[in-house]
């Protein structure tokens, strides 16, 4: 998940990630958006998820859609 500090949608997104991640033995990490300069091009879609190295959601997490990802 790229994210930033104080970002509200970035802690609601957090939190069903971990939610999921805890029942399906994933791991996710999460990065700054301003880690990379690539991730610039994701400021005004953060909190940004990947799953498998590929661009899932933004916004908002929905947790059955990445479950079902997660499960692939």
């Amino acid at each position: 998940m790229i994210g930033k500090p104080g970002c509200h949608l970035c802690e609601d997104a957090r939190a069903v990630i971990e939610r999921v991640v805890a029942e399906t033995g994933d791991s996710f990490e999460e990065v700054a958006l301003d880690a990379d300069p690539d991730f610039a091009r994701y400021a005004e879609e953060i909190p940004v998820t990947f799953v498998d190295g590929r661009q899932h959601d933004y916004w908002r997490v929905d947790e059955g859609r990445l479950r079902a990802a997660l499960h692939r």
